[in-house]
C-alpha cells in the first residue's frame, strides 16, 4: 500500500512529556541490546509516576478537545448502560440455578438465584454494587455448595484480580465467619470444589508472606482443605507441592460430591496435567495419598469433566488436533484403557456436557460453533442430530441440569444478543411425543438498543504470507458501496488458543452508524482450527501470527473496503502485541492504532509474575532460538529513528495484574522519541487493571476516548 496521508496536524515535539534515556545494556547469546527506559519499569518511582501523570495529562488535553465526544458518550451510555440483565456463568444444583446477572446502569455485576430458566422472580444473593457503592470490587467466581444452600465467592478490588474467599448463606445473604484471603490471582487465577455435605471445600491458596521469597508470592499455587466453622490457620495441605512454578489450578466437584477433579495447567501454553481424589475411599483429601493422575502434561489430555453417567470424560488431542473424547472409570483412571467415545472430526471439539443419557458437544467450525449430541448407551456413544441453534453463532456453555438430563445452552452472533435456549433430555429420540418444542429458547435473553438489522456479515478467506487461508468476518451496512474510501477497523488477537467466535458487541454500533466497517480476523495462534492453528502460531512462529494480520489488512484494501490511510487496527493483551508488531513491521499500511493492555518489550516479558506464565506461548530468551524469535519481531525494539508511524493510542490500567503497565510506558517513550512528528498517546487508568471487573462507568469513558480518536483520525464525523 501507498504511504499514508496524515489526516490531522502532527504535533510539535515539545507536546509530549520526554523521557529521559538511562540506558542499560544486557546481553544475550552473545548479542548486546541496549534498553534506554529501563526506569520507566519501576511503577514504585515518583520520577515514573511524575511521568505517567504528564502522559496522561498530555492525552487528556488532546483526546478532550475532540469534537463529537458529547454525542458519542450519549450512545454508548444509550448502548452499554441500558441493556436488559445478561445471565452467564450459570450453575445448576439441587434444581437451584445461579446465575452472575449484568444488569445495566449497574456498575459490576450480581450473583442471583434464578427461579428456573427465567428473570421473573430471581432472588439477589450477592451484589458488589451494595458492598461498595464505588462500584470497585467484582465477583471472580462463585460456587455453590452441592445442597444450594451455601455459596462461596471470590471477591477483588480495582480490577486487581487479587481474590479473598467469602462464604454467604444463600437464604439471608449473611456472611459465614471470616474470609481466606488471596485464592485468586492475576496469575494463576483460582478456584473451589465443594464436599459432598457442604462441611467444607478445597480451594487455591498462594503462598502467604514468609512462606516462600517475596518474588514467589503470585507463583507455586497449591490445594487446600478448608472446614466451615474452623479457623483458615486449621486449613489441610492437598495438593500441589510436586507442580511446576507456574501451575494454575481448577477445581471440580462431581454431582454426587464424591470425586474432585483438578485440572492443573503449566502455565499458559496449553499443556494440562488432571489428577482425581475419591472422597469416599480418602476423607476430604486430608493428603495428598488420595490424589490419582490421570495424565501427564506430555499425554495431551486438554480437558477433562466428571460426567454424571459416572465416568471420567476426557478431551485429548494426541494424535488428534482438532480433538477426541475418552471415557474412563473415576475411581480407577487408566488412560491407557481410556475408550474413544467420539474421535476427531473435521471439526474442533470446544467445550462439552456428559450427562447419564445424552453428550452434549459444542464444535469450533472455523470461529462459529455448531452443537452436536449424542445418545450414551451400552458403553459407547451414538451420534443423534445436531440441536438446530441460531446460524453463524457462537456455544461459550452449555450448563448440565439438575434433576433431568437436560441442558442449557447460550449462544449468541454478532447480531443477536446472548440468549440461553433449553433442550429436553429426551431431545433426539423419535419415540417420544414432547408435551413442548424439544429445544426451546428461555425467558434467559438478553435485549439491547443496538440494533443490527442494517447490518450484514460476510465470511471470506485472505492468503497469508505463507500461503495458508486466513478466515475474516465483516459487519458492514447492507448496500455500501465498496469504494475503497470506508473508514474501517481491524481487530485481531491470534494467541493462547483462544477463538474468537461470533460476539454481541452493541458498543460495534456507533462505528457502523457512521459508515464504518468493522473486520475481525481469526489468526492462527488462536484455536479456530484446533491445536495445529494453535501451534502454527506461537513461540519460534509467532510471526505468523503478525503475517496472517497483515495479509488480513491488504485484503480489506485490495477487496476496495478501504484504503491505509482509512484503515484503523485494535486489539489488547496478547493483541496489543499484535498492534506492536503490525505498527512496526507496516507502519505505511494503517492510519491509526488502539491499543490495549499491550505487551511490546518481548525480552522482559518473563521477568514479571504473569510473565513467567507466558513462557510456554511466547517462549524464553534463556533458549537462543527462543530468543532469536523473540528478538526478530519484538515492537519495542524495532522502533525505527526518524520513522513516521501511525497515530496511536495505548491505554493500560495501573492494577493490571497480567500485563505489567510499563510495557505501555516504555513503548511510548520510544515512540515519541523516535518519531516526534507521530501522534502517540498513554491513557492510563488509576483504578483498573487488565479489563475484569471495570465499573460500567470506566468502560464508558473507554469507548469514548477510543472511539473518539479513531473518528478524528479517520476523518469520520
Amino acid at each position: 500500500p501507498a504511504p499514508i496521508a496524515t489526516a490531522a496536524p502532527a504535533p510539535a515535539k515539545s507536546d509530549a512529556p520526554a523521557a529521559a534515556k538511562k540506558p542499560v545494556k544486557d546481553s544475550y547469546h552473545g548479542v548486546e541490546v541496549t534498553d534506554d527506559y529501563r526506569w520507566l519499569e519501576d511503577s514504585k518511582d515518583p520520577a515514573v509516576k511524575a511521568w505517567s501523570d504528564a502522559q496522561n495529562a498530555y492525552s487528556r488535553k488532546h483526546l478532550d478537545a475532540i469534537p463529537g465526544r458529547e454525542a458519542l458518550r450519549a450512545r454508548f451510555t444509550e448502548l452499554l448502560g441500558t441493556a436488559s440483565a445478561d445471565h452467564f456463568g450459570l450453575h445448576s444444583v439441587s434444581n437451584k440455578l445461579f446465575a452472575i446477572e449484568d444488569k445495566p446502569p449497574k456498575q459490576q455485576p450480581s450473583l442471583v438465584l434464578l427461579s428456573g430458566a427465567s428473570p421473573k422472580d430471581e432472588k439477589v444473593v450477592l451484589d458488589p454494587n451494595v458492598l461498595d457503592p464505588t462500584g470497585g470490587t467484582t465477583i471472580d467466581w462463585y460456587v455453590p455448595s452441592r445442597d444450594g444452600k451455601l455459596v462461596a465467592v471470590s471477591l477483588s478490588k480495582g480490577g486487581s484480580e487479587s481474590g479473598d474467599l467469602h462464604v454467604y448463606e444463600v437464604a439471608t445473604g449473611k456472611e459465614l465467619g471470616a474470609s481466606i484471603a488471596r485464592v485468586h490471582g492475576g496469575t494463576a487465577g483460582g478456584s473451589l470444589a465443594w464436599n459432598a455435605n457442604a462441611t467444607g471445600f478445597w480451594y487455591t491458596r498462594y503462598p502467604r508472606k514468609g512462606e516462600r521469597d517475596d518474588k514467589d508470592l503470585d507463583f507455586f499455587q497449591q490445594v487446600y482443605f478448608h472446614d466451615l466453622g474452623k479457623p483458615e490457620s486449621t486449613d489441610r495441605y492437598a495438593l500441589g507441592k510436586t507442580l511446576p512454578r507456574i501451575a494454575e489450578i481448577e477445581l471440580e466437584t462431581s454431582r454426587d460430591g464424591r470425586f474432585v477433579l483438578a485440572a492443573v495447567k503449566n502455565g499458559d501454553g496449553g499443556e494440562h496435567a488432571f489428577y482425581v481424589l475419591d472422597s469416599k475411599a480418602h476423607k476430604d483429601g486430608a493428603s495428598e495419598k488420595g490424589w490419582l493422575k490421570v495424565s501427564d502434561f506430555a499425554d495431551q489430555i486438554v480437558g477433562a469433566q466428571l460426567g454424571d453417567d459416572g465416568g471420567l470424560w476426557l478431551r485429548s488431542i494426541k494424535g488428534a488436533p482438532r480433538g477426541k473424547l475418552l471415557r474412563t472409570a473415576p475411581d480407577k483412571p487408566d488412560l491407557a484403557k481410556a475408550a474413544v467415545m467420539v474421535p476427531e472430526s473435521d471439526r474442533v471439539i470446544q467445550t462439552f456436557a456428559a450427562r447419564k443419557s445424552r453428550l452434549f458437544v459444542a464444535d469450533l467450525v472455523g470461529g462459529p460453533s455448531l452443537t452436536r449430541v449424542f445418545e450414551l448407551k451400552g458403553g459407547k456413544a451414538v451420534a443423534l442430530e445436531e440441536v438446530p441453534l441460531p446460524p453463524v453463532s457462537s456455544v461459550r456453555q452449555i450448563v448440565a441440569l439438575d434433576g433431568n438430563d437436560g441442558v442449557l445452552i447460550r449462544t449468541q452472533s454478532y447480531t443477536e444478543p446472548p440468549t440461553w435456549y433449553s433442550v429436553d433430555a429426551k431431545f433426539g429420540d423419535k419415540s417420544v411425543k414432547f408435551i413442548q418444542a424439544p429445544v426451546r429458547r428461555t425467558e434467559l435473553f438478553q435485549t439491547s438498543k443496538a440494533d443490527f438489522a442494517d447490518t450484514e456479515v460476510v465470511r471470506e478467506t485472505c492468503t497469508s504470507k505463507d500461503g495458508t487461508k486466513v478466515p475474516i468476518n465483516i459487519l458492514r451496512k447492507k448496500g455500501l458501496a465498496l469504494d475503497g474510501n470506508n473508514p474501517t477497523l481491524l481487530y485481531g488477537y491470534g494467541g493462547y488458543s483462544i477463538s474468537l467466535s461470533p460476539r454481541f458487541q452493541p458498543k460495534y454500533r456507533p462505528w457502523l452508524e457512521a459508515g464504518g466497517v468493522l473486520a475481525i480476523a481469526n489468526l492462527r495462534g488462536g484455536g479456530e482450527f484446533g491445536d495445529s492453528w494453535h501451534e502454527q502460531g506461537k513461540l519460534v512462529k509467532k510471526q505468523n501470527v503478525f503475517d496472517d494480520f497483515y495479509a488480513c489488512a491488504r485484503y480489506l484494501v485490495e477487496s476496495k473496503h478501504t484504503s491505509p490511510r482509512r484503515l484503523a487496527i485494535m486489539g489488547g493483551s496478547n493483541g496489543g502485541l499484535l498492534m506492536g508488531a503490525a505498527m512496526t513491521q507496516h507502519p505505511e499500511a494503517f492510519r491509526a492504532v488502539v491499543s490495549h493492555v499491550g505487551i511490546y518489550d518481548m525480552l522482559r516479558v518473563e521477568t514479571t509474575p504473569n510473565g513467567a506464565f507466558n513462557v510456554p506461548e511466547f517462549g524464553t530468551v534463556k533458549d537462543k532460538a527462543q530468543f532469536d524469535a523473540l528478538f526478530a519481531y519484538s515492537p519495542y525494539h524495532h522502533v525505527q529513528e526518524g520513522a513516521s508511524y501511525p497515530a496511536v493510542l495505548f491505554m493500560t490500567g495501573a492494577n493490571d495484574p497480567r500485563v505489567d503497565p510499563y510495557h505501555s510506558r516504555k513503548m511510548t517513550a520510544r515512540l515519541q522519541a523516535a518519531s516526534p512528528g507521530s501522534l502517540v498517546l498513554l491513557r492510563t487508568s488509576g483504578d483498573t487493571g487488565h479489563g475484569m471487573g471495570t465499573p460500567l462507568k470506566a468502560q464508558i469513558e473507554e469507548e469514548v476516548d477510543q472511539y473518539s480518536f479513531l473518528f478524528e483520525q479517520l476523518a469520520i464525523k
